[in-house]
């Protein structure tokens, strides 16, 4: 907000030469050098509260009505929603106060205790390596979590979760001074450094080593910079999952696991959503998989209702995980996602839902939840199978730095050794 003395604010805009997916033609095609995109309008305009909120009253009343037509609900929901139109008048203020107690009316109806409670969590999934150059990927880092931080000081109850110590440590290097506002807001509680390694990587190419070294970096740069390592293993986005990591996962100081893309199998769907995840060693991991199949929902009724509708252990845990907000290539929540959230956080006809740290969501399956299944191995990704048998080389290339890497650190250890007269 413009403070009294403030005559002049000087606004910066930030344009990318860049389509959404990159500057390739199509989703994998090269860049085209002579692209060229314009700014057609910016338009400075005055926020009127009222009037916004009440569009975010008829979304909700609008989704409720056409999602839950087979329920009283359904039908009360399309009533206020009717009201609220025969009520309002173009230009008239008057007329959006007195809509807003007719939705306002609505939505005191809360459900009740043994609804399905979703824990939801703000996340803008940045690809480190896509369809971009790593100098926009940067870029995106600082744009979305400097948006995230702006929504946090206006909505107190906002949890944001980012992963990936790589990201974090660009942000730290090229804008210390939005790095220094997000560990302020890591103590409040309401951004939430997760994942535990230093980028989300492949499981299924790189060695034990290579990922035993994700979880070494990676949690000690959350404790280094955070004072916190995670107790999370985040992987949202990957191409499958190898049985050598709920070992690798506890060792590393971490007991939980999220991922998302096994929901996108298709052949064999898997068949379970909450779930331990058991590995070579027997080792095991609480393992969640959110059941609305996205880890960039928008925060709609028909995401609610997916959430107990494909929860494939609702019986044995009454609980979910949602996953909001922009992702692939960052951005995050919107601030309408938080205002509808807001509206739905406990009204009849729906799951409860909330903001919460994905550790309240875990701690209380392990409370709560009973006879949950346990999974052995190797968790099996059905989809994307091409990325392990394409760019041969590289993958050859990379297999052999591995063993180099490998035989270079065995010999500076004993050259060390030697040095100091251990030999």
């Amino acid at each position: 907000k413009a403070k009294r003395d403030e005559h002049v604010r000087v606004l910066y805009l930030e344009v990318g030469c860049n389509g959404m997916f990159g500057n390739g033609g199509g989703l994998i095609g090269p860049p085209k050098e002579d692209r060229k995109f314009a700014l057609s309008t910016a338009d400075l305009v005055v926020y009127n509260d009222d009037a916004w909120a009440l569009y975010y009253d008829m979304e909700i009343l609008a989704a409720m009505a056409k999602d839950l037509q087979d329920s009283p609900r359904g039908w009360q929901a399309l009533v206020a929603a009717n009201d609220i139109i025969n009520e309002f008048s173009v230009g008239d203020q008057k007329s959006i106060k007195t809509a807003l107690n007719i939705s306002a009316k609505f939505f005191a109806a809360q459900g009740g205790q043994g609804n399905h409670q979703v824990y939801a969590i703000g996340n803008c999934h940045i690809d480190t390596a896509w369809l971009w150059p790593y100098d926009e990927t940067k870029r995106k880092i600082a744009r979305s979590w400097s948006t995230q931080l702006d929504y946090m000081d206006r909505y107190p109850e906002y949890r944001f979760a980012a992963s990936q110590a790589q990201q974090f440590e660009w942000l730290r290097t090229l804008y210390p001074s939005l790095f220094k506002r997000i560990q302020e807001k890591v103590k409040t509680g309401q951004f939430i450094p997760i994942g535990s390694t230093w980028i989300e990587m492949d499981c299924n190419i790189p060695s034990g080593e290579s990922l035993a070294r994700q979880f070494l970096l990676g949690q000690r740069f959350f404790k280094q910079h955070f004072g916190q390592t995670c107790d999370v293993f985040w992987l949202p986005d990957t191409f499958g999952y190898s049985s050598q990591l709920p070992q690798i996962v506890r060792l590393a100081g971490a007991k939980y696991f999220f991922t998302q893309k096994l929901s996108w199998n298709n052949i064999n769907k898997f068949p379970h959503t909450t779930f331990q995840w058991a590995g070579l060693d027997g080792s095991s991991v609480l393992t969640h998989m959110a059941p609305a199949n996205t880890y960039t929902a928008q925060v709609t009724v028909s995401d609610l209702i997916k959430s107990v509708k494909q929860h494939k252990d609702v019986a044995y845990s009454n609980e979910s995980l949602y996953l909001y907000g922009n992702g692939d290539g960052g951005g995050g929540p919107l601030e309408a996602m938080i205002e509808r959230l807001e509206r739905i956080k406990d009204v009849d006809g729906l799951p409860r839902i909330k903001h919460a740290h994905p550790n309240e969501f875990y701690e209380h399956v392990e409370k709560t939840a009973r006879d949950l299944v346990t999974w052995k191995g190797e968790l099996y990704f059905e989809l994307h199978r091409g990325t392990y048998t394409s760019q041969a080389r590289t993958k050859q290339y990379n297999r052999q730095a591995e063993l180099l890497l490998r035989d270079v650190e065995m010999l500076s250890v004993v050259a060390q050794s030697v040095a100091h007269g251990f030999a």
